[in-house]
């Protein structure tokens, strides 16, 4: 118990990392978008398309990670056997080529299910994992047992688990340094609540939670960093591009000062927070956005969305990503 104390107490000090030129988000920032909720039923597409064309395209859209470009299905605590059948199915139908990263994150009781009927070409992830070995923790899933049903990915530190399940950052990080130690690549989620964003402490919260990522880690190799405001998370509104663009120059800057100019070239920097077909490819337009982790959309089927990328050393060409529209 005194081991599961310390690994619950709060984050250290952030003040042995030097800060960029910023301290916090500006107030003066425009408008958070407040879109109405986008109904997904309506389309079940299954042609999910990815190409690495030569031929120069009209809409070029640059990442500024020298990865693929990311694409996460977070489904939550959601779906039934049999809905999650209908949408492996779908998935199965998708042609997808080399030039994106597509991963999925089910529930806990489907993921075999889930792994023994999707395309192998689709990796999968977990939504959480324990923050070291097996035993006796009731409730807690470990990463041996994850990477015995075939996962190759762990989302950690999602508001849901840092604000409802009371996780801290420290915490956090020592999760993501044992996934790591074991093999699992690990989808870091940072973000700023609300009234923090109104606040001004934007960047100070997500400083904060990268340096407990920092701090534990032992290498950034196997990392996607996933920016998500929470205020954003299924409520509908949405950052717009320049408000994501901004925290995600702020993300690479605070790792080129305080762990590596190679890791902050290298690491893919993806949004979240009401992503849909509506609204990706303004999105994916901006620089240092280098994919999307989606939530409730991802479990409503797919749809036609074109996003044209010019193939270049630092940016990756998509021919289409179809995925969820209103």
């Amino acid at each position: 118990m005194a081991m599961l104390s310390a690994s619950l107490s709060g984050p250290k000090s952030a003040a042995s990392y030097s800060s960029p030129h910023f301290s916090g988000l500006r107030r003066l920032c425009s408008k958070l978008d407040s879109n109405t909720s986008h109904s997904f039923l309506r389309h079940f597409n299954s042609q999910l398309r990815v190409s690495s064309l030569r031929k120069p395209s009209r809409n070029v859209v640059a990442m500024a990670g020298t990865g693929t470009f990311f694409v996460g299905g977070n489904w939550k605590c959601n779906g039934t056997k049999e809905s999650i059948t209908k949408l492996v199915s779908d998935l199965n139908d998708a042609k997808l080529e080399a030039d994106v990263d597509v991963v999925v994150a089910p529930p806990f009781p489907y993921i075999d299910q889930v792994k023994a009927s999707l395309t192998d070409r689709i990796e999968i992830s977990a939504q959480n994992s324990w923050v070291g070995k097996g035993g006796a923790f009731t409730g807690e899933i470990s990463v041996e047992q994850l990477k015995d049903i075939g996962c190759k990915w762990v989302i950690l530190g999602h508001s849901e688990r840092r604000h409802i399940i009371g996780e801290n950052n420290e915490f956090i990080g020592k999760k993501a340094a044992y996934a790591l130690s074991q093999g699992l690549g690990v989808v870091a989620c940072i973000g700023e609540l609300l009234e923090e964003r109104e606040a001004g402490k934007t960047f100070d919260v997500c400083f904060e939670q990268l340096k407990a990522f920092a701090d534990a880690v032992p290498s950034w190799e196997n990392i996607v960093i996933a920016y998500e405001p929470v205020w954003a998370i299924g409520t509908g509104k949405v950052a717009t591009p320049l408000q994501a663009q901004e925290v995600h120059v702020a993300v690479r800057d605070w790792l080129k000062k305080n762990v590596s100019e190679e890791v902050a070239s290298k690491t893919r920097i993806i949004y979240g927070g009401s992503v849909n077909g509506g609204n990706c490819a303004d999105l994916a337009k901006q620089e240092d956005i280098d994919g999307f982790l989606v939530g409730g959309a991802s479990l409503k089927g797919l749809n036609l969305q074109p996003l044209s990328i010019l193939q270049h050393p630092r940016k990756l060409l998509l021919d289409y990503v179809y995925w969820p529209c209103n």
